[in-house]
């Protein structure tokens, strides 16, 4: 079984300027970069990654998908705001676990 690495990474949360109110982090891009040649197993729908995260004391399964910048977007779900106290433009310490 191949060793999964975990990635810790500072991120500035952000709400998506669009129909609805989703919260995202931005895995910039020369952390992305990584994540993308460490990632061997086939990617999901719109290129995404299936991830386990923790913010705070919150841990959660999602998925980050690439942006056109060569980023990552994580959406941070509600429930994981209310829980942490979080809002927009707080900066967060965030821990990402590759899932195959």
């Amino acid at each position: 079984m191949m060793k999964t690495e975990v990635y810790k990474l500072s991120a500035k949360l952000w709400i998506y300027q669009g129909g609805s109110p989703w919260h995202f982090v931005s895995i910039q891009k020369k952390d992305a970069d990584i994540i993308k040649k460490e990632y061997i197993w086939p990617k999901r729908g719109f290129g995404s990654i299936p991830v386990n995260v923790v913010v705070g004391k919150t841990s959660w399964k999602t998925s980050i998908f690439p942006d056109k910048k060569g980023e990552y977007l994580l959406p941070i779900k509600k429930e994981v705001r209310i829980n942490e106290g979080l809002r927009a433009g707080d900066k967060l310490k965030i821990l990402i676990e590759l899932i195959n």
